[in-house]
């Protein structure tokens, strides 16, 4: 039976019907993996915007002449540069893009399992990812594109 509300108990199945957990072994050591997969799509998602910034940083053009329509956008100039063609770097954020999409989805859907021990090991493992991975740096201030609210 699928749960339509949050429910505490042992018993759950988390993204297909192959992964149920019945007992308290079992269901712990899921608890953990989702805890893991979630501090792991942190570290992705801080290793994706250090490519973008890395590969950004590269392709920076020279700055335009004062009084040009260019000093008037500055926010345009490095998507013109990577369209010149820094094709292997936008290849791997794009690649990091999708596999940690991907990860974020099936977070998303082990949350919807309705189980109340699944819901917080995922909450508790983008934040500990957070702080492992993303406080410190200063990037997080960078507006990339995200497609999950999970970060």
């Amino acid at each position: 039976m699928m749960h339509m509300t949050f429910y505490w108990g042992t018993s759950a199945t988390i993204l297909f019907d192959g992964w149920r957990t019945s007992a308290w072994p079992g269901y712990l050591l899921s608890l953990l993996a989702l805890f893991l997969a979630a501090a792991f799509y942190q570290y992705l998602e801080a290793f994706r915007i250090r490519v973008k910034l890395l590969a950004g940083a590269k392709a920076e053009p020279l700055p335009p002449p004062a009084g040009s329509d260019a000093a008037r956008a500055p926010l345009l100039a490095p998507a013109a540069a990577l369209a010149g063609g820094r094709w292997p770097a936008r290849v791997a954020t794009a690649a990091l893009f999708g596999v940690n999409a991907g990860i974020g989805y099936l977070l998303m859907l082990a949350i919807m399992s309705f189980n109340g021990g699944v819901f917080i090991a995922v909450v508790l493992g983008l934040a500990a990812g957070y702080l492992a991975f993303r406080s410190s740096d200063g990037e997080d201030l960078v507006v990339v594109d995200n497609p999950c609210a999970c970060a």
